[in-house]
């Protein structure tokens, strides 16, 4: 009967424990898939700390607001604003007048899952007790260089240890009675029962204890020299809010013709503002924001949209006279829609110069003028000792620029995809077979192409011609 008990009070412990941690990641993994969705989707518009408002209202307390209407109006409203205010549906009618007609990007491709730990996210940043995450600040600033969010499984691994500790010395406890109670029933004399302090100073405890601090120093330095560089998911605000998903999905603009250099260089190079003046020398003003982007570009290149003409001495032009510039035409332009408010128009032209100058000025070295290049932030980036050619990959192997990238067709703030490893690099060498159909880069490869002819081979893959070589990348 005593085994019995033990055993019972064992398995109950082992139960509700796994019970709190299975709740526990449940939660937290709702909170990490919420914070993804939230970065890609909303960040742009939403403060992080769902408290204060910024383009878009706060977020926090947004199920309590719509309490009064059916979950699946808010999930609708977040897909597609737009068509609920034009079904007349009161709350939403009443949102898109509160925020002067401001149309909301619309998310079709959010699932009811994806909306639902959005709301886990939002509501537990609101009350600034979410699971594995800092407190709340400011909205995304993207500083260069950093990674995706680390520690965003440390709450689980403390969980799982403290788990694993207290069933260890369940067990050992009772491991030990059990012991004690065969001796005494063997007629064993002069025993004495183990007590707790005994169990967890005793030198199979400590040993083991020994071999787990090697194993988690050893597996810790391992994954931080394996994870050095490595910023999978880094998806950093940039200095304007460029939409891949407007020109390269909607309007259906070929990725090369902005990255001119990845079919011809080594880098796919960062457009120049004057690639953005062909087509924006037209389009004025944008379907999103109006004009509170487009003339951050109309400022790094010194073009006056309001004449169409580029400043003449500019370099010689004070802060004070460009000021006057732009929001002569930031004003016009605002004042030409239908829900313009002219007691408004100051504040929507100091928000939107603040934001300019924000946005072209470089306060690190020094450079102060909203005159110059545009301080991109730089998001892929190999080590030094990596060789990679962009013209050798999209020219030579023919390879999409979606592979490596994602699809950044429907990217509205583009992050890094791919993780980018040597490991990675590698299988697709593996696996990526090559195109010699009409490629005349591959014609000193004429055995191969008369083995496939034959029916010898059936594919050759990057390895064949030398794609696992050490050399290639590592010179």
């Amino acid at each position: 009967m005593v085994h019995k008990s033990l055993i019972n009070r064992a398995l109950l412990l082992l139960s509700f424990l796994a019970l709190q941690f299975s709740a526990f990641a449940q939660s937290e993994a709702a909170v990490n898939a919420g914070k993804v969705l939230f970065k890609s989707n909303c960040a742009q518009c939403h403060n992080r700390n769902m408290k204060d408002d910024l383009t878009g209202p706060a977020l926090g307390g947004v199920e309590e607001r719509w309490a009064d209407y059916d979950q699946a109006d808010l999930y609708t409203w977040i897909r597609n604003s737009q068509a609920l205010v034009q079904a007349g549906h009161p709350r939403a009618t009443e949102v898109f007048n509160q925020w002067n007609k401001v149309v909301m990007q619309p998310f079709p491709n959010l699932t009811d899952e994806d909306i639902a730990n959005l709301m886990v996210y939002i509501n537990c940043q609101y009350a600034g007790n979410c699971p594995g995450t800092p407190p709340p600040g400011g909205g995304i600033t993207g500083t260069p260089g950093a990674g995706p969010e680390e520690g965003s499984n440390t709450g689980l691994f403390i969980i799982l240890a403290v788990i694993l500790g207290i069933l260890a010395v369940v067990l050992a406890r009772i491991a030990s009675n059990l012991n004690y109670m065969l001796k005494v029933q063997a007629g064993e004399t002069g025993i004495v029962r183990r007590s707790l302090t005994d169990i967890l100073t005793s030198k199979g405890v400590i040993g083991f204890l020994v071999f787990a601090l090697v194993v988690l120093g050893g597996y810790t330095t391992v994954n931080n020299a394996i994870s050095m560089g490595r910023q999978q998911g880094y998806q950093p605000e940039q200095p304007i809010k460029f939409s891949h998903a407007t020109h390269a999905g909607a309007q259906k603009i070929d990725c090369q013709y902005c990255h001119d250099g990845a079919r011809r260089s080594k880098h796919s190079v960062i457009p120049a503002a004057n690639t953005c003046m062909n087509c924006h020398k037209a389009v004025k003003v944008g379907s999103t924001y109006g004009t509170a982007e487009l003339t951050k570009i109309y400022a790094s290149v010194g073009y006056d949209p309001s004449t169409d003409t580029y400043i003449e001495d500019i370099e010689n032009k004070s802060t004070e006279d460009l000021k006057a510039i732009y929001s002569k035409w930031i004003q016009n332009e605002y004042m030409k829609e239908e829900d313009a408010k002219v007691n408004k128009v100051d504040k929507v032209v100091d928000t939107q110069w603040d934001a300019i100058v924000a946005a072209l000025t470089d306060e690190a070295i020094g450079d102060e003028s909203v005159y110059g290049p545009i301080n991109w932030v730089r998001i892929h980036n190999l080590p030094d000792h990596a060789y990679f050619n962009h013209a050798q990959h999209v020219s030579v192997g023919k390879v999409e620029c979606q592979q490596c990238h994602g699809k950044v067709e429907e990217m509205e703030l583009v992050g890094q995809v791919s993780p980018l490893s040597m490991g990675w690099c590698i299988n697709c060498h593996r696996q990526t077979e090559v195109k010699f159909d009409g490629n005349e880069y591959y014609k000193s490869y004429s055995k191969y192409v008369e083995e496939l002819e034959s029916g010898a081979r059936e594919k050759v893959t990057v390895e064949d011609i030398g794609g696992l070589e050490c050399q290639k990348c590592h010179y």
